[in-house]
C-alpha cells in the first residue's frame, strides 16, 4: 500500500511539473507532449532507484531510449506517408506498426541485449 501511495504522489507531481510548459508553449498540443511521457518515465526512474538500485534503472533508462529511438523512426515514416497519400490513416498506421517493432526489436538486439 505505501508503494502505490508513493507512486501516485511521485507520479502526480512529475505530471503536474511538465504539464505546465504545455500550458505556455503554443499549440496546445504541447501540453500532452510534456505531461505524459517525460514525466511518467522520470516518476518511474525515481522509483526504480529507489527501490531497485541505480545498475536496474540505467537498464530501464536505455530501453526507455530504445522504445522512444523505435516510437520516432515508426512516426516520421507514418507521418510521411500520410502527408504525402491520400492513404486511410488506420490503415497506415496499422500497417507501419510493423516498423516499431523492427526498430523497437532491432534496437534491443544490437543495444540492450
Amino acid at each position: 500500500m505505501k508503494g502505490i501511495i508513493l507512486r501516485f504522489l511521485i507520479g502526480g507531481a512529475f505530471v503536474s511539473a511538465f504539464s505546465f510548459p504545455g500550458d505556455i508553449f503554443r499549440p496546445k498540443s504541447f501540453a500532452g507532449l510534456f505531461g505524459a511521457a517525460p514525466s511518467i518515465a522520470l516518476s518511474t526512474l525515481a522509483l526504480t532507484i529507489s527501490i531497485s538500485g541505480k545498475p536496474y534503472a540505467a537498464t530501464e533508462a536505455r530501453s526507455m531510449m530504445a522504445g522512444a529511438i523505435a516510437f520516432f523512426i515508426y512516426a516520421s515514416c507514418t507521418s510521411r506517408v500520410l502527408m504525402g497519400q491520400k492513404f486511410s490513416a488506420l490503415k497506415i498506421t496499422s500497417l507501419f506498426i510493423a516498423i516499431w517493432f523492427i526498430s523497437a526489436f532491432g534496437l534491443w538486439f544490437v543495444w540492450l541485449r
